[in-house]
């Protein structure tokens, strides 16, 4: 079975769809050297073979994959146009398009993930242009797809009731998260951690603030802030934590090498992840599997998800985040506590179950 995949989401810095593929990418390049299927990965890089892509094609051998570089500039014309000419011209089985959205005049089966809804959920988080864009391509490729893949049963319900699909057709593989295969420093220090873009609905300013007062007894904090700047209207937290007196007691960085992130997670005490919305959320399980307490937001796909191995708070609730960051701080016997049910939880979530389950149903789709 020939699998063409819509790979654009691997170029440049990748955030979470990139990860997510290249991860799927990496357990199916593990796939036997005589095994029926074949990959071919479409992308707008100049290039005759995986390794233009990056990890995990960059090193060792390719396995079953092959790719075909597709000029243009990777947005939504290059979807609907040059990649459905490259994809009809020499059709594949099926297609996986892994972001949202699909090629709307291909003729093969095509399985789709969708990682969430917040743009028809919640419109005011996304500028008018953009918004009207992504609710309106992803409802057209939803309507087509053959399969969705959805990365939990909130996002599922979600796409069940506010986009009308029938629930045969939407199924749920949760995503994984890497173990770190060697101990991480032991030496933790004061350090409260966000990793993610930064969006309105991830509440930045109200953990600058709870910071601010946890810093008021524990002089020695710090909070490190990782994510791209994405939030429209736009919050910069910097100016926040000025206003609130403690500029030199925060850091905020748009992109770190994965190995600056490992430091990170090997350094931090706390991490906090305060998001009212999110289709699954990689950050807090990193941050488990990387042996760091969580505090999350209250909500549908944190309890689903996580469970009892974080700490969920309201997240507008500025007195009990701090408080919870505070204990989680000086507090050792909280942390074993929240990190033993993390290291329960965190075998439900590996890439070699999702890339299986998301090549199931490749291969049904493809068989139709």
């Amino acid at each position: 079975m020939n699998i063409g995949i819509d790979a654009r989401e691997l170029l440049g810095q990748r955030t979470g769809v990139g990860r997510y593929l290249a991860n799927l990418c990496a357990e199916w390049k593990k796939l036997p050297r005589d095994t029926s299927y074949r990959f071919t990965l479409y992308a707008p890089a100049d290039g005759s073979d995986p390794s233009v892509l990056g990890p995990p094609f960059d090193t060792g051998p390719i396995g079953p994959f092959g790719y075909k570089a597709v000029p243009g500039k990777g947005g939504s014309f290059w979807e609907q146009f040059q990649l459905a000419e490259a994809i009809n011209y020499c059709p594949p089985d099926v297609l996986f398009a892994p972001a949202y959205s699909m090629p709307l005049r291909v003729t093969v089966p095509v399985v789709l993930t969708i990682h969430d809804i917040s743009f028809t959920t919640h419109p005011e988080w996304f500028p008018w242009r953009e918004g009207a864009r992504r609710r309106w391509l992803t409802l057209q490729s939803a309507r087509r797809a053959t399969k969705i893949i959805v990365v939990s049963e909130f996002t599922r319900r979600e796409l069940i009731i506010e986009l009308g699909l029938p629930s045969d057709r939407v199924s749920v593989v949760w995503s994984g998260v890497h173990r770190p295969t060697q101990p991480l420093a032991l030496a933790r220090e004061p350090l409260v951690l966000y990793v993610g873009s930064i969006f309105n609905r991830r509440h930045i300013p109200e953990l600058v603030r709870a910071f601010a007062q946890v810093s008021r007894q524990i002089t020695n904090a710090h909070l490190v802030l990782v994510g791209d700047n994405r939030s429209s209207p736009r919050q910069d937290p910097v100016q926040l934590a000025i206003k609130a007196g403690i500029g030199d007691r925060i850091s905020v960085k748009s992109y770190v090498s994965e190995s600056e992130l490992t430091e990170l997670y090997a350094k931090a005490t706390v991490f906090v992840f305060l998001s009212e919305y999110e289709g699954f959320g990689f950050p807090p399980l990193e941050a488990m599997a990387a042996g760091i307490p969580t505090i999350v937001g209250d909500t549908e796909v944190a309890r689903e998800l996580y469970m009892s191995a974080s700490i969920r708070v309201p997240v507008d609730d500025v007195t009990t985040i701090a408080a919870c960051i505070k204990q989680l701080l000086q507090d050792s016997d909280k942390r074993a506590i929240l990190l033993a049910a993390a290291a329960a939880r965190l075998p439900h979530f590996t890439w070699t179950r999702a890339a299986a389950d998301t090549l199931n149903l490749l291969e049904r789709a493809g068989n139709r």
